[in-house]
């Protein structure tokens, strides 16, 4: 690992203006995987702001929504009683994105800012990596594909989100809250990622600088039901091959509102719309429940090592859409 300077933030203004000042500096918060990548030669920052002690945790309610202060850990969002009621895809999500030790320290500013997963991304040995490296090409579209994406690729970049948590908060436009030096704003969540497209080295519309300090999560109605299926290679701590978040109120059999994203699959947490457009004003059953997974990988672009997430992620999607509707039968 290379040296740098440790600097532990008291005041967020503060942290914000150190870090937008000098394009060398990076916060530092559990989740981030920031020193996973520092450990592996992947970064170098020159100066590290740790911000875990600043005053952004803590979870407070409306009757509409959630307020989740970014330093709030997996675990205490998922022990929420209104998230546990009211958003338990989300809780599904958090309890399966990592091990208890995981979700006790990860942020959840921290896990939408983690890092792609892709081991060429993480090896610097591996010279052609567009994420680490602009313009040097992507091994994995000649290399081990199976953990990779099948939507929102380019040729530029086949490089999986790998957040659990994201793929129901972004079904449920959640809005993020940033801090820069030029003010706050709030991003949705839907256009908070970037697809790789022709610079996959930019994931975010994150100016450099910018802090999340929030997320705001709206409620489900009362009368929804939701499930988040996540299929992987082991029931331990292990990424998504595909998952499903679904959130359905189904009413004399006919579903009234919809929301669907995919995980595993999208080189961003994957809002299903087309899916949701098929499955409005349906009838709650086999037939619409599959023409809505057809519908949601329309798009997909496999290569040979994915190909198998084609089908497996619709079954993914048919299968939570089956569980949510019978529970809200």
């Amino acid at each position: 690992m290379r040296p740098f300077d440790y600097v532990r933030a008291t005041d967020t203004e503060q942290a914000v203006a150190v870090v937008s000042a000098d394009p060398h500096a990076s916060f530092l918060a559990g989740g981030t995987t920031q020193l996973d990548l520092m450990k592996d030669g992947v970064l170098g920052p020159e100066r590290l702001i740790d911000i875990t002690r600043l005053p952004l945790a803590g979870i407070t309610h409306t009757d509409t929504t959630v307020r989740v202060g970014a330093l709030t850990t997996m675990e205490e969002l998922a022990a929420d009683p209104v998230v546990r009621e009211r958003l338990p895809f989300v809780r599904e999500a958090l309890l399966l994105g990592a091990s208890t030790q995981l979700r006790n320290m990860a942020t959840i500013g921290g896990n939408l800012l983690q890092r792609a997963r892709c081991r060429y991304f993480r090896d610097p040995t591996v010279a052609a990596c567009n994420k680490r490296n602009p313009g040097s090409g992507c091994a994995a579209i000649t290399g081990i594909q199976r953990m990779h994406a099948i939507l929102g690729t380019s040729d530029h970049c086949i490089a999986l989100h790998a957040s659990d948590v994201a793929v129901p908060l972004v079904a449920l436009d959640a809005v993020v809250h940033v801090r820069g030096a030029n003010g706050t704003r709030s991003i949705p969540l839907t256009q908070f990622y970037l697809p790789p497209g022709d610079t996959p080295h930019i994931e975010n519309v994150l100016q450099h600088g910018e802090l999340i300090t929030a997320l705001e999560i709206p409620l489900l109605p009362e009368t929804a039901r939701s499930h988040y299926l996540k299929v992987r290679d082991r029931v331990s701590y292990e990424f998504a091959l595909t998952s499903a978040g679904v959130a359905l109120v189904i009413e004399d059999g006919h579903i009234q509102e919809v929301r669907v994203a995919l995980g595993g699959v999208g080189t961003v947490p994957w809002r299903a719309w087309d899916a949701e457009d098929v499955l409005r004003g349906a009838r709650a059953g086999a037939d619409s429940f599959r023409a809505a997974a057809e519908a949601a990988l329309e798009g997909a672009r496999p290569l040979p090592g994915t190909a198998f997430k084609v089908e497996l992620a619709k079954r993914t999607l048919v299968r939570t859409l089956e569980t949510v509707a019978g529970a809200a039968s």
